[in-house]
């Protein structure tokens, strides 16, 4: 039976098109963008194992998203800047979702003069700072509220500045994990690195939130199954 080139095979057509030109875009995924999932997921468990020492279960319970930023490196002593590349999940009906990749910009800070590299974990709060996040570029402290966050096993000691954040810092340098203030960076998708995992037409907002229905690439599922251990809502 022959189609007639009616409004049904336009249709048909435009979908057709649309799926391919996605899957054509999906790419395998550099080496460092696969590091990034392993290192990551290498920092949760740490934190799974130190709770004395690291974020409190209750702030773990309440957060709305996770980023995970390893190796943030300096490019210079004091005067200069980080630059640092990660992953991000949010929840979604009791699970994580698939992970996106984010970059994040600052200049120095004093705390980490003595580190070459420092470890990060952002927590994000509530509904607001991760729209706030899906935008292009987010200035932590202007766009977006960012303090660092409490440590320990209780979250009863955090300050009513941390508990109104949108944003709670961690960061991890020789080994020891402490709150930070990350005022002053910029944070934003990485654009390239999503492509490559779930190809030019699904946007980082749709994945997070769930909406584009798409897999985890398989290099994510230990830093996924690592989540939801230190990040269980009960």
């Amino acid at each position: 039976m022959c189609w007639q080139r009616g409004p049904m095979w336009k249709k048909f057509m435009t979908s057709s098109v649309v799926w391919l030109m996605a899957s054509s875009a999906l790419a395998a995924l550099s080496h460092d963008e696969v590091k990034r999932f392993s290192e990551s997921a290498a920092i949760l468990t740490e934190l799974r194992e130190t709770p004395e020492k690291g974020i409190p279960e209750e702030l773990w319970a309440r957060a709305e998203c996770v980023i995970v930023i390893p190796s943030m490196k300096k490019a210079a002593f004091i005067v200069g800047g980080e630059y640092g590349s990660g992953v991000m999940s949010c929840r979604n009906g009791g699970l994580w979702s698939a992970p996106v990749f984010m970059q994040l910009m600052k200049g120095s800070w004093g705390l980490q003069i003595g580190a070459e590299q420092v470890d990060l974990v952002l927590l994000v709060m509530n509904r607001r700072g991760i729209d706030k996040l899906m935008e292009s570029k987010v200035s932590l402290g202007v766009d977006a509220s960012v303090a660092a966050g409490p440590v320990g096993r209780s979250a009863n000691a955090a300050t009513d500045g941390q508990l109104s954040a949108e944003m709670l810092a961690y960061s991890r340098a020789q080994g020891l994990f402490a709150g930070i203030n990350l005022s002053g960076g910029v944070l934003h998708a990485d654009k390239d690195a999503d492509t490559r995992a779930y190809g030019s037409a699904v946007h980082a907002r749709d994945v997070v939130s769930g909406e584009a229905n798409v897999a985890s690439p398989a290099e994510a599922r230990p830093f996924l199954q690592v989540l939801g251990q230190v990040g269980h809502k009960s």
